[in-house]
This record gives structure tokens, sequence and C-alpha cells, in this order.
């Protein structure tokens, strides 16, 4: 089984308003299972008439950008809820027509192999402003990294290995 390693979204934004946002928002997902993403995937939903933030520029269904995944993180646009920022740490610019197959919901996980884009193809710059990691002597360890619920705990895992939720039992021993 190949890995899914990749958010793939279907967004009505621009590439210049993605990266200046620093990433793609305003998701509805699990951001558990995004979080176990490296790669973020932007095609182009140029069939959006109902949105007053579409300021699409691509070709429709066509793939590009590719980010390298830094944090899932709530999305504070104004109206936004329960919905999430992709932020990515550096991008590449690609034109690979054709990659949204019309799939039901606009976040879909796959493998980058999956959808025939080469990491080593690509040619990846820094996000401007991105967030920069604290520096080694700087970083806290904490633990828990995040709180995380059974229900999310599950979820997640069910995500990771192809299962329902129902189907995972998780145990802890004090």
């Amino acid at each position: 089984m190949i890995e899914k390693d990749t958010v793939v979204v279907f967004t009505a934004r621009s590439p210049g308003r993605v990266i200046e946002e620093g990433g793609s928002q305003a998701w509805v997902l699990n951001p558990a299972r995004a979080k176990l993403c490296k790669w973020l995937v932007c095609t182009q939903n140029r069939h959006n008439p109902d949105h007053d933030f579409s300021d699409a520029t691509e070709p429709h269904s066509a793939a590009f950008l590719v980010g390298k995944i830094s944090a899932i993180t709530r999305s504070e646009e104004e109206g936004s809820g329960d919905r999430w920022l992709i932020e990515m740490s550096e991008f590449a610019r690609v034109e690979k027509p054709d990659v949204w197959k019309r799939w039901r919901n606009p976040v879909r996980y796959v493998s980058l192999a999956d959808i025939g884009i080469k990491v080593a193809d690509l040619k990846f710059k820094p996000m401007p402003n991105a967030k920069q990691p604290p520096a080694p002597h700087e970083a806290k360890a904490t633990w828990p990294p995040a709180t995380l619920t059974i229900a999310e705990a599950k979820k997640a895992l069910a995500a990771t290995f192809g299962v329902k939720p129902e189907a995972v039992e998780i145990s802890i021993r004090g």
C-alpha cells in the first residue's frame, strides 16, 4: 500500500493569495489526519461563482502549487468557524492539468506518486513570512504535544490504517 502523504485541495484562490496567506485555507478537515501528511497540492476551482473570495487564475482542475506542510492550524479567517489552515514552509509552482477528478469532497488524501508529481522535479522556494521552527536550544519538549481525545485518536488511526473508527481499540495503562 502506498502511503497517503499528500493533502490535495480544490481551491478557488489564486497561487499568489495562497502564498500570501501562508498556506491554503479555510478547510473542513481532520487535523490529526492532515498532520500525518508531508505535502499539500493545490488544484484550481474556476467554477465557484458564489464565493466572493474567488480570485482563481489557473486552468480548472489543474494542480498549480505543491507545498511542504509545516503546520495545521485553526483558520483565523473571519467566519471560518471550525476550519483549518494548511501552512507551508516552502512551495513550488507546477502546471499539471486534470489532477482534480471531480471528487465529492474538496479535500482529498493521496500519495504524491498517485497524482504523478515527483518531488525531485520541483524547485522549492521558501514561503515569505513563514513561521520558523525554534532553534534547538529554544525548543522545549512537552508531553503531550497537543490535546487529543480518544475519539480523535481513533479517527486518525482509522484513517492511517484504512479502517472504520469503531474498529480501533485503544488501551491506556497507568
